[in-house]
């Protein structure tokens, strides 16, 4: 089925204790169509970059089958460029660069093709973005998914709100869903989130794994254990990307399908920490992507 992709692409600049990196692509929605092109065949992407872009990046991304006539290109202006230093517990960072450039005045054009979508993912952007990108829609998807973060919360929590309430499924990690309900325990700040629209939350806790919540139904999948991790930042997009895409290849949004979904997300996130920026995940074939989905079966597996 269709999946329509909204979010950042981008230039990142990463420090972890374990090396830095100069200018590398990065942003939420190339981690996303990345993992999701790796699952479902039919995904389009709509983002905007400037004429400094990494333009064979665009190209692998064609070529896994992402249709990219909705990334707008700025000529004569700079793409979006974040750049950040880890602490060395890996899920702690400073915030070094922030640079809005094209992203600033960001505004979500939908191809024709794609103004009916079976599935959308929104990335983490701006939630006027989010909001202008399900309105410009003509039929009302069979799933919307939404990522966001703290930032919005603390500047935009009216509009944040207003965007929530229109979505299917939010995906947050836990400091960020303590904040959106005003409740500590996580199984409260689900329900509390429930009350706001969406009838699933995922809260993801980075190495712990991460909770799906349905009401009264809860999942929990860990993250892989890794001898190695260099790099967190896509982490969370690749782990939004596999989930959204197993459900658009699947066509399913139930729960028995959302917890398979949840651990193909996990099993593409431990691939994307494993090197800087998109270059670990851009390299998995979908041999070692059912190697690792068999890894997590035998962590998983119980018989009680």
């Amino acid at each position: 089925m269709s999946l329509l992709i909204i979010g950042s692409v981008a230039f990142d600049a990463i420090e972890t204790p374990f090396g830095k990196t100069g200018k590398i692509v990065g942003g939420a929605a190339s981690f996303i169509s990345l993992a999701s092109s790796l699952l479902n065949p039919k995904n389009g992407l709509v983002a905007v970059v400037g004429e400094d872009f990494d333009m064979e990046f665009i190209a692998e991304l064609n070529r896994r089958g992402v249709d990219t006539q909705g990334l707008q290109i700025k000529q004569g202006e700079k793409s979006f460029f974040w750049s950040g230093k880890y602490h060395l517990d890996m899920n702690s960072r400073d915030t070094l660069v922030t640079e809005l450039n094209v992203l600033g005045d960001f505004d979500p054009i939908i191809p024709d093709d794609w103004k009916e979508p079976d599935f959308v993912m929104l990335g983490n952007l701006s939630p006027q973005v989010q909001l202008t990108t399900l309105n410009r829609l003509t039929q009302k998807p069979k799933l919307v998914v939404m990522d966001t973060m703290n930032f919005w919360m603390d500047i935009a929590m009216p509009e944040l709100k207003e965007v929530i309430a229109k979505v299917d499924v939010l995906t947050i990690n836990d400091e960020e869903a303590r904040q959106l309900s005003g409740e500590y325990a996580l199984k409260k700040a689900a329900r509390a989130i429930h009350a706001m629209g969406p009838h699933t939350v995922i809260i993801k806790k980075g190495e712990h794994g991460a909770l799906l919540f349905q009401h009264e139904e809860v999942f929990f999948c860990p993250a892989l254990p890794l001898e190695e991790v260099f790099d967190p930042t896509g982490a969370g997009d690749t782990f939004a990307g596999g989930f959204v895409g197993y459900l658009a290849s699947v066509g399913r949004t139930d729960f028995e399908a959302m917890k398979t979904a949840i651990v193909y997300g996990s099993c593409l996130a431990s691939f994307a920490v494993e090197k800087f920026g998109t270059e670990s995940l851009a390299a998995v074939s979908p041999e070692a992507m059912q190697a690792r989905l068999a890894e997590f079966k035998r962590l998983i597996a119980v018989e009680a």
